[in-house]
């Protein structure tokens, strides 16, 4: 993707990327350390962080590598504690981190359900309650604070097979309405992004012959979005005057037809 923001609008900002070790969370993290953030890096795969800071290290950017589990809350509170301590108190969350596994209802594959469940709502939730009091805090000062939250086109399309994901992705877009009637009274800006089918390593997690097929028949038949696509709309929501929020945006392929 070509960047449409220049410059460092991002100078003093300190960032958090969940879901970093690869993909738009990755992308997400270079782009905004390129912009001028302190990017606090957050997954469970602690070589490719590693790999991932030293690169923003190398390009003369500031981060932290925090390996940690979304779904353990605890961990995640002790995070929040070292990115106030390392780089000081978050502004721009990136709520990114999630897990897709289909499959067709009917074959009771409870335990992708629970795993589903455990990151996309439950992981979410564990990140907005480590991160909010220093959003808020952060707004009181007068400065932008944002929790930006990684949706899906699937919050609101029918996909067969899709049940379980589909309903944690509409959780997300759901609850960012909601919170955001809350939090914008506090001048804490909250957006939620859904995007469409993006060439990353999500689609490996899927096993369901007709959900592979489709898959694979977008990356092959389309343009689809890549993981620096969707870096430049984070960084683009973030960098806009603090007055304005784009609180629900979808970004589709051009040519994707669900």
């Amino acid at each position: 993707m070509t960047s449409l923001l220049t410059g460092r609008p991002l100078d003093g900002r300190v960032a958090v990327v969940t879901g970093a070790s690869s993909g738009m969370g990755a992308a997400t993290a270079r782009r905004l350390a390129e912009l001028g953030a302190a990017v606090a890096v957050v997954a469970r795969r602690r070589e490719k962080l590693s790999a991932l800071t030293a690169d923003i290290a190398s390009a003369g950017g500031k981060t932290v590598c925090l390996p940690v589990d979304v779904t353990d809350r605890a961990a995640v509170r002790t995070a929040a504690d070292q990115v106030r301590d390392a780089l000081g108190p978050a502004d721009l969350v990136f709520n990114n981190a999630g897990v897709q596994l289909i499959s067709a209802i009917d074959e009771l594959k409870v335990d992708d359900w629970q795993r589903q469940i455990d990151l996309n709502v439950t992981g979410v939730m564990n990140v907005i309650a480590a991160f909010l009091p220093h959003l808020t805090a952060t707004a009181e000062r007068g400065k932008p604070a944002d929790l930006i939250n990684t949706s899906s086109i699937a919050a609101t399309r029918i996909l067969e097979k899709f049940s379980i994901y589909s309903g944690t992705k509409a959780y997300i877009s759901h609850l960012t309405r909601l919170i955001r009637v809350e939090l914008g009274r506090k001048n804490v800006r909250v957006s939620a992004i859904e995007p469409g089918m993006v060439d990353t390593e999500l689609p490996d997690h899927v096993t369901d012959p007709d959900a592979s097929a489709l898959m694979a028949g977008l990356l092959h038949d389309i343009e689809c979005l890549r993981s620096t696509d969707i870096a430049e709309t984070v960084a683009f929501i973030a960098a806009l005057p603090r007055h304005v929020n784009i609180s629900e945006l979808t970004i589709l392929p051009t040519a994707q037809p669900v």
